[in-house]
């Protein structure tokens, strides 16, 4: 469960929780794939890729776009 940042600052810089969601676990699997690719079974530095991703959206280096 993520605690910080909390899920409405995420949805704040997403635009609302529904495309939090989507984006979020767009770029856990973006996240996993990179990972199983260089060869790892976990990330490296052992945190889970959905915290990952979070941590990358509130840092805005993630962004929703629409297609």
């Amino acid at each position: 469960m993520l605690h910080d940042p909390s899920i409405d600052q995420l949805a704040k810089n997403i635009g609302s929780k529904y495309a939090l969601c989507v984006v979020a676990s767009k770029r856990a699997r973006q996240i996993i794939d990179a990972a199983q690719n260089q060869g790892f079974t976990d990330l490296p530095s052992g945190e889970k890729p959905l915290s990952a991703a979070a941590k990358e959206i509130y840092d805005n280096k993630v962004i929703a776009t629409k297609f």
